[in-house]
């Protein structure tokens, strides 16, 4: 079984949706899916091979200032 995606879960949660710790633990998973599909749409998941092939394909590049 495949560990819960935590680290991702909390990036969406405080970053995208800026919720607050408080409210963040106070969801369900189910919960947060909800906001992610709202969020995103109901598209699969990234897979590793999608990732690499994105993250090749659009490289984050430095700005000016260093700072992406």
């Amino acid at each position: 079984m495949t560990p819960f995606p935590w680290e991702t879960a909390m990036r969406f949660g405080f970053g995208i949706l800026r919720l607050s710790p408080k409210a963040f633990w106070a969801m369900t998973p189910r919960e947060l899916g909800a906001a992610y599909r709202a969020f995103y749409g109901d598209a699969a998941p990234l897979n590793r091979q999608r990732l690499d092939d994105l993250m090749q394909n659009y490289p984050d590049k430095e700005a000016e200032n260093g700072r992406c």
